[in-house]
Protein backbone atom coordinates (compact mmCIF):
# COMPACT_ATOMS: atom_id res chain seq x y z
CA UNK A 1 0.00 0.00 0.00
CA UNK A 2 1.75 3.30 -1.00
CA UNK A 3 0.42 6.14 1.21
CA UNK A 4 1.06 9.92 -0.01
CA UNK A 5 3.65 11.63 2.07
CA UNK A 6 2.64 15.12 3.87
CA UNK A 7 5.26 17.66 4.11
CA UNK A 8 5.19 20.57 6.32
CA UNK A 9 7.30 23.47 7.45
CA UNK A 10 8.41 23.55 11.19
CA UNK A 11 6.16 26.33 11.46
CA UNK A 12 3.27 24.78 10.04
CA UNK A 13 3.97 22.13 12.54
CA UNK A 14 4.62 24.09 15.74
CA UNK A 15 1.14 25.62 14.71
CA UNK A 16 -0.95 22.06 14.35
CA UNK A 17 0.72 20.43 17.48
CA UNK A 18 0.99 21.00 21.03
CA UNK A 19 4.61 21.98 22.25
CA UNK A 20 4.85 18.58 23.49
CA UNK A 21 3.53 16.93 20.44
CA UNK A 22 6.26 18.81 18.42
CA UNK A 23 9.08 17.60 20.68
CA UNK A 24 8.05 14.05 20.26
CA UNK A 25 6.80 13.69 17.15
CA UNK A 26 8.94 16.37 15.07
CA UNK A 27 11.89 16.36 17.54
CA UNK A 28 12.24 12.84 18.17
CA UNK A 29 12.10 13.22 21.80
CA UNK A 30 10.73 10.24 24.57
CA UNK A 31 7.90 11.15 26.81
CA UNK A 32 8.81 10.05 30.44
CA UNK A 33 7.74 6.34 31.16
CA UNK A 34 4.39 5.72 32.62
CA UNK A 35 3.35 9.55 31.63
CA UNK A 36 0.69 8.11 28.70
CA UNK A 37 -2.88 7.67 30.13
CA UNK A 38 -2.82 5.47 26.66
CA UNK A 39 -0.18 2.75 28.04
CA UNK A 40 -3.27 1.60 30.64
CA UNK A 41 -5.75 2.15 27.76
CA UNK A 42 -7.35 -1.55 26.39
CA UNK A 43 -10.87 -0.04 24.95
CA UNK A 44 -11.64 -1.26 21.64
CA UNK A 45 -10.24 0.92 18.68
CA UNK A 46 -7.68 2.16 16.47
CA UNK A 47 -4.55 4.57 17.64
CA UNK A 48 -3.46 6.91 14.69
CA UNK A 49 -0.96 9.65 14.06
CA UNK A 50 -1.31 12.77 16.28
CA UNK A 51 0.57 14.23 13.93
CA UNK A 52 -1.52 13.25 10.72
CA UNK A 53 -4.66 10.91 12.27
CA UNK A 54 -3.10 8.07 10.04
CA UNK A 55 -4.39 4.73 11.71
CA UNK A 56 -1.11 3.05 13.05
CA UNK A 57 -2.20 0.48 15.37
CA UNK A 58 -5.37 -1.27 16.08
CA UNK A 59 -6.38 -2.60 19.94
CA UNK A 60 -5.88 -6.07 19.13
CA UNK A 61 -2.44 -6.03 18.38
CA UNK A 62 -1.71 -4.08 21.90
CA UNK A 63 0.09 -5.34 24.79
CA UNK A 64 1.06 -4.62 28.40
CA UNK A 65 5.02 -5.35 28.22
CA UNK A 66 5.64 -3.23 31.40
CA UNK A 67 8.00 -0.38 30.22
CA UNK A 68 5.36 2.57 31.09
CA UNK A 69 4.94 3.06 27.18
CA UNK A 70 1.73 1.89 25.05
CA UNK A 71 3.44 -1.15 22.82
CA UNK A 72 1.88 -3.39 19.88
CA UNK A 73 2.94 -6.99 18.25
CA UNK A 74 2.47 -5.46 14.87
CA UNK A 75 1.66 -2.10 12.62
CA UNK A 76 -1.53 -1.57 10.46
CA UNK A 77 -0.02 -2.92 7.34
CA UNK A 78 2.21 0.25 5.58
CA UNK A 79 1.71 2.68 7.96
CA UNK A 80 4.99 2.67 9.66
CA UNK A 81 8.52 3.10 8.24
CA UNK A 82 11.53 2.71 9.96
CA UNK A 83 14.97 3.72 10.26
CA UNK A 84 18.26 3.16 12.01
CA UNK A 85 18.54 5.38 15.36
CA UNK A 86 22.17 5.85 16.94
CA UNK A 87 21.56 8.39 19.38
CA UNK A 88 22.23 7.88 22.88
CA UNK A 89 25.31 5.65 22.52
CA UNK A 90 22.95 3.19 20.93
CA UNK A 91 22.13 1.32 17.60
CA UNK A 92 18.16 1.32 17.70
CA UNK A 93 15.43 1.04 15.20
CA UNK A 94 13.18 4.24 14.96
CA UNK A 95 9.48 4.05 13.83
CA UNK A 96 7.66 6.84 12.21
CA UNK A 97 4.54 7.87 10.54
CA UNK A 98 4.77 6.51 6.88
CA UNK A 99 2.58 9.75 6.02
CA UNK A 100 4.37 12.52 7.50
CA UNK A 101 7.41 11.46 9.07
CA UNK A 102 6.73 12.12 12.56
CA UNK A 103 8.70 10.50 14.92
CA UNK A 104 6.64 6.96 16.84
CA UNK A 105 9.22 5.63 18.88
CA UNK A 106 11.12 2.51 18.44
CA UNK A 107 10.48 -1.39 17.72
CA UNK A 108 12.18 -4.51 19.47
CA UNK A 109 12.70 -7.65 19.16
CA UNK A 110 11.93 -8.88 22.43
CA UNK A 111 7.59 -8.79 21.24
CA UNK A 112 5.38 -11.82 21.75
CA UNK A 113 3.69 -13.53 19.58
CA UNK A 114 2.90 -14.20 16.20
CA UNK A 115 5.83 -11.30 15.75
CA UNK A 116 8.13 -11.75 17.76
CA UNK A 117 8.33 -7.18 17.73
CA UNK A 118 7.99 -4.80 20.62
CA UNK A 119 6.98 -1.32 19.00
CA UNK A 120 7.27 0.44 22.08
CA UNK A 121 5.37 4.02 21.10
CA UNK A 122 5.11 7.28 22.87
CA UNK A 123 1.54 8.15 23.78
CA UNK A 124 1.80 11.44 23.19
CA UNK A 125 2.77 10.55 19.41
CA UNK A 126 -0.62 8.59 19.11
CA UNK A 127 -4.07 9.75 19.50
CA UNK A 128 -6.97 6.69 20.36
CA UNK A 129 -10.11 6.70 18.36
CA UNK A 130 -12.58 3.69 19.80
CA UNK A 131 -14.70 2.02 17.78
CA UNK A 132 -17.83 3.16 16.71
CA UNK A 133 -21.17 2.40 18.59
CA UNK A 134 -18.72 1.01 21.65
Amino acid sequence: MMIEKINKTDEEWKALLSPEEYRILRRHGTEMSCSSPLDKSHGAGEYRCAGCGLPLFRSTAKFNCGTGWPSFFEPVSGAVETSTDSSHGMRRTEVHCARCDGHLGHVFEDGPRPTGLRYCMNGVALKFVPESGK
